[in-house]
């Protein structure tokens, strides 16, 4: 089994009004020396079997046609190793 995590934020040209609301916060409940906040989504994605090339790209054309607008957002994915004992993840 392998967890693949797909990050997608605003590119860095993109206003981000939902992490200046944030940053904004931040000062007001006293967390000083916050320069900036940039929100995004985070997507895991459990696979069974094996994670081979092939998979891995059909989960990058996932992440640029689904889960990502590519005209305002970047993606990045990466592989978590899953370990499973007694059926339970550890």
């Amino acid at each position: 089994m392998a967890r693949v995590v797909i990050d997608v934020m605003l590119k860095s040209e993109i206003l981000d009004p939902q992490g200046k609301a944030v940053h904004g916060a931040l000062d007001r409940l006293g967390y000083a020396g916050v320069v900036d906040v940039r929100q995004g989504k985070r997507f895991e994605i459990e696979l069974d079997g094996v994670l081979d090339d092939a998979r891995l790209a059909d989960i990058h054309r996932l992440a640029e046609s689904l889960l990502s607008n590519p005209v305002i957002e970047d993606y990045r994915v990466h592989v978590e190793t899953v370990h499973v004992e007694d059926g339970v993840d550890v």
